[in-house]
């Protein structure tokens, strides 16, 4: 991946298309794979990885806790696990998540019950920005500390639990913040006890499930999971289907652009990752899910996609929890459909890689679309299609990924001018995107 910065110049409309194309692999999958490979047992694979830059700073973070990792082939794995409580470091190094608050809290979630562990921890300048007082708060509970105490930001010192205990949990929206709790289960003496009463990203229970004994699941009006601590983890075996989020803006790319059609081959289609492409069809969105498989746990299959002519999006607080990251694409949408679209539930937008409610305001301003916002809501006043060409867009250096793709949607749908700093962000998750844009026929401008 690239650290070098550069900007991305837009200035016309992308013509229509009909494409058949792939997306970058699933990040989430792939830094669960790798940090359930280095606590398992023996040799695990891991095949179709994403190779971006918070999947790199997740093996990097592993090497440095002792972990043998060789890679077979692009995109292919081995990972010689050593099993749970087996990091090792030496006193008072550092480990440097980039921009990844995945890696930042799952791996935490294991170093805070593995013995031994004394450790400086921190990210790069827009990771060093999110609060991780919930994070802190949960591993404090198995017994964790963190200095300076009453700091709640990058960066920290752990050191780990001398006596981990199991917890319970009452789950919020957060799949890193379960996730990490899963991980200090596994290693803790007793059981941990999740409740879940919305469902959120269940990758990380769906890999431990092969183990036997390891994990239990109990679905009934909430979600039970129960983490036996101290167990044998055997090896896994992954093979990573493509990313829905990077999906997502090449379909929002699709439906709001006249005469376009799109099949992106080979998405995990998980339940809890698709509020995105439910919500949508509601509003009268094309999308059609076809050639559907399960392998590993894990739905997989074909999103096909057609232009269409989207109605207001009304998305409730329960939509948050399955499209989180889709939200700056959504309101990308909405700013392009006719009518006032009002998303509700959304006050953890906020401490994301940046405040992603006033950060999308503020581009959407510049195209002349209006939004009112309060802590947890949105309303949107969509103009429908919009000729921006005399307009301009300049998204300053916030660190967001997420933002950066969504503003160059925008830009190529309205043909505003636009200058995205700091472009190479996107390399975090999405190290295709311009790649494939450039197939769909968009024109862009790499400034150095």
């Amino acid at each position: 991946m690239s650290s070098k910065k550069f900007n991305i110049i837009l200035k016309r409309k992308i013509p229509s298309f009909k494409k058949k194309i792939s997306v970058d692999p699933d990040k989430s999958i792939s830094i669960r794979t790798f940090l359930i490979s280095a606590i398992s047992q023996n040799v695990s694979t891991a095949k179709n990885v994403l190779e971006s830059d918070d999947v790199l700073s997740t093996i990097n973070c592993l090497k440095k806790l002792g972990i043998k990792i060789i890679k077979t082939s692009p995109q292919n794995y081995k990972i010689f696990g050593k099993g749970l409580g087996s990091f090792t470091i030496k006193k008072n190094s550092h480990l440097y998540f980039g921009n990844s608050g995945t890696l930042a809290r799952l791996l935490i979630g294991i170093l805070a019950t593995t013995p031994n562990i004394e450790v400086k921890l921190t990210g790069d300048h827009s990771l060093k920005r999110r609060d991780m007082k919930k994070l802190i708060d949960l591993m404090s509970e198995f017994g964790a500390f963190f200095f300076p105490k009453e700091k709640f930001k990058f960066p920290l010192r752990l050191v780990s639990s001398e006596l981990p205990i199991g917890i319970n949990y009452h789950a919020g929206v957060s799949a890193q913040l379960k996730s990490a709790v899963i991980f200090a289960g596994l290693n803790s003496n007793g059981e941990t006890k999740i409740t879940e009463k919305d469902k959120s990203r269940d990758h990380t229970e769906n890999m431990l499930l092969t183990n036997n004994k390891i994990i239990e699941i109990k679905n009934k009006k909430e979600k039970i999971i129960i983490i036996k601590g101290k167990k044998y983890l055997n090896p896994i075996n992954i093979n990573v289907p493509g990313d829905p989020s990077s999906a997502a803006f090449l379909t929002a790319l699709t439906l709001m652009n006249s005469n376009s059609y799109l099949q992106i081959k080979n998405v995990c289609v998980n339940p809890t990752r698709i509020g995105f492409y439910n919500l949508l069809k509601k509003q009268g969105a094309k999308i059609i899910f076809k050639n559907l498989k399960k392998e590993n746990n894990e739905l997989r299959g074909d999103i096909f996609v057609k232009s269409s002519i989207i109605k207001p999006i009304k998305a409730s607080k329960k939509y948050y929890v399955t499209s989180t990251d889709e939200y700056p694409i959504l309101f990308v949408i909405a700013s392009l459909s006719k009518g006032i679209s009002v998303f509700k539930g959304i006050q953890d937008l906020a401490n994301k890689e940046s405040n992603r409610i006033k950060e999308m305001q503020k581009v959407l301003k510049q195209i002349g679309v209006k939004s009112i916002s309060s802590a947890n809501q949105l309303k949107i006043f969509g103009k429908g299609k919009i000729d921006a060409s005399k307009k301009k867009i300049l998204v300053p250096n916030l660190g967001d990924h997420r933002i950066c793709m969504s503003s160059f949607v925008l830009a190529i749908l309205t043909g505003a001018q636009a200058k995205i700093k700091n472009f190479e962000t996107v390399y975090t998750s999405s190290p295709s995107f311009l790649k494939i844009m450039k197939t769909l026929g968009a024109r862009f401008e790499i400034q150095k």
